[in-house]
């Protein structure tokens, strides 16, 4: 986004706006992300505690992070969760929204707003219902039902990037394919991918990040031979208080940064492609 420089004739209400704006954003960002600040440097503490001033600094818990096994055990079940996740849900996603961006699709708006459900629906609500489901159909203390489970919170997020970037998809480039004797797979391959590829990656980072941060549906499907990160990091906190949580929950938060920075350099690309300036 190109910030304009405040104009020489500007009065000075508009002014006294100009800076109060950015003082009002920047207090709002230290809003956001001061609990982020404060977990951070507790990580390198040399000492048990989880206090300021620290006594020194070390990389202990980092250590202890990728060398005990339960620690391990649980970050390589959240990748692989994480992973199947994000495959399932990206494909499942990506024809849901094709689907949805068809002309004259009947009802449309309703079918939308069930596919996005999960995301408006409290959590604790869709993990009680679905341990009662898993139950039954004898999913429950496995990977593969807390794959499934994590596909219906992840699938949503995939739909909407997929579907937003669907917008600016000229339909009439899969026309004159198909008038010059291109089938429907190989238009999609060929033309329809290419072009909304940075929203089909931007929706499976996003499903990526809901898997690998979720807690609460684990806590109801998962065993504890399934434990994954969060459900470490949260039984940790319960059980035994450890500053290896603080090294944890730093390294997820690099990570995290990492998912969004990618995804808003896809997303510029996207602009690109679609000949659109910010």
């Amino acid at each position: 986004m190109i910030q304009m420089p405040m104009p020489a004739y500007a009065t000075t209400p508009e002014r006294a706006w100009y800076y109060a704006h950015r003082v009002i954003v920047a207090a709002i960002l230290l809003f956001l992300i001061a609990p982020i600040l404060v977990i951070m440097p507790l990580s390198f503490n040399s000492e048990p505690y989880f206090s300021y001033p620290m006594p020194g600094l070390s990389l202990r818990w980092y250590e202890d992070f990728f060398t005990n096994d339960r620690w391990t055990l649980a970050l390589q079940n959240s990748i692989i969760v994480a992973v199947s996740v994000t495959l399932v849900s990206t494909a499942l996603g990506t024809l849901a929204a094709l689907g949805l961006s068809r002309p004259r699709f009947p009802a449309r708006g309703l079918i939308m707003s069930l596919l996005i459900s999960p995301i408006v629906v409290p959590v604790i609500i869709s993990a009680v219902g679905m341990y009662f489901f898993y139950t039954r159909v004898g999913l429950t203390n496995s990977i593969p039902g807390v794959v499934l489970a994590h596909t219906a919170l992840a699938t949503p997020f995939v739909v909407i990037t997929v579907t937003a970037t669907l917008s600016g998809f000229d339909q009439t480039l899969t026309r004159a394919a198909a008038s010059l004797g291109s089938n429907p797979v190989h238009s999609f391959f060929k033309i329809t991918l290419p072009l909304i590829l940075p929203g089909v990656i931007s929706g499976g980072l996003f499903a990526f990040v809901t898997s690998f941060d979720e807690v609460v549906v684990v806590l109801f499907i998962a065993s504890p031979e399934q434990r994954t990160l969060p459900k470490q990091m949260f039984s940790g906190i319960r059980e035994m208080i450890s500053p290896t949580i603080t090294a944890a929950a730093t390294l997820l938060i690099l990570f995290a940064v990492a998912m969004l920075t990618t995804v808003e350099l896809l997303r510029r690309r996207s602009e690109r492609l679609r000949g659109i300036r910010s």
